[in-house]
């Protein structure tokens, strides 16, 4: 393992900014994959995965289980300043790093961020990045692909994760790494897990195995594991949203994962005043919770599920 500075940038009152990666296999083999981490300061889970993925490959690069002629680098986070004081986005002008890919050199300082980055990783084939969602909640862990003309179906399969998501590219979308790995012709994948702020253990470990199992069916590390699912693929737009009319204090009776059947109770909403029941919400169709709203107060109008429906 080969511990190195991917970006640095001095700073003037605390000690200087730096990203920093960890390269495991051969250094002057072909660049396989790079997974990146935290690029949001909130992003606790996806740097404990991050970390944890580090340990793994450390370990089997000590056992030469990475196969000759591949280079492995991951990046745990792209934004610790941010981290340190739990901010979500840029701690000054609270701009986000992932809506500033390719960057630019001379621009803002997350522009400068995200350049530096992204030129020393969109060489290689596969990149895989551990995202978060903006809905607050709990997700079922999941692959997700833009649809942008790049996108491998059958690629995504092979990490095993439960569900594979596609969903139509947004023009916001056009300044992430995601879209950007996948215009510099690299395969892209964004993996969730099932929180953000919070590490959950058993999802992490998931998308792990996931990755592991990817990286071994494409023939760059001998790994021999738990295949996972035969993944489900749904696009985004397909997906059931059941939405509230009222806000107020939200009591959820179901969570990411559970069977629910049409007609069930999945939530209450309390008037946060008086107390009394005020909404109830009720699924529409037969169908897998995807997505948990988790947060105790809600808004009106709000997401706060998003069920697969059951095929027949």
């Amino acid at each position: 393992m080969k511990k190195k500075v991917i970006y640095e940038a001095k700073a003037l009152y605390r000690d200087d900014f730096r990203i920093e990666g960890y390269e495991f296999g051969d250094s002057k083999g072909r660049k396989s994959v790079c997974v990146v981490g935290s690029m949001r300061g909130n992003e606790v889970q996806q740097l404990y995965a991050c970390s944890q993925l580090v340990r793994r490959l450390k370990s089997m690069e000590a056992e030469e289980k990475i196969k000759k002629g591949h280079s492995i680098l991951v990046i745990p986070s792209v934004n610790p300043y941010s981290m340190n004081i739990k901010k979500r986005f840029w701690s000054t002008d609270n701009t986000d790093i992932n809506r500033m890919f390719p960057g630019y050199a001379l621009g803002e300082t997350t522009q400068r961020i995200a350049g530096g980055v992204f030129d020393v990783i969109q060489h290689y084939d596969y990149g895989i990045q551990f995202a978060s969602f903006y809905m607050p909640g709990r997700f079922m862990p999941h692959v997700r692909m833009m649809k942008a003309g790049y996108e491998d179906v059958g690629l995504a399969k092979k990490f095993g994760m439960p569900y594979v998501v596609l969903r139509k590219t947004r023009p916001y979308d056009t300044a992430t790494l995601n879209y950007n790995w996948q215009i510099w012709e690299t395969k892209a994948f964004s993996l969730y897990t099932t929180t953000t702020e919070k590490v959950d253990k058993d999802s992490a470990l998931m998308a792990i195995r996931g990755i592991l199992t990817f990286l071994a069916k494409e023939d760059i590390i001998d790994y021999h594991g738990h295949d996972g699912y035969i993944s489900q693929v749904v696009e985004d737009k397909d997906m059931t949203a059941v939405r509230t009319k009222k806000a107020g204090i939200f009591e959820a009776r179901v969570k990411a994962g559970d069977e629910v059947a049409k007609g069930e109770l999945m939530a209450e909403i309390i008037d946060s005043y008086e107390g009394e029941v005020i909404e109830r919400l009720y699924s529409p169709v037969d169908g897998i919770v995807f997505f948990a709203h988790d947060e105790p107060l809600t808004y009106a109008n709000t997401a706060v599920f998003k069920l697969v429906v059951k095929c027949e």
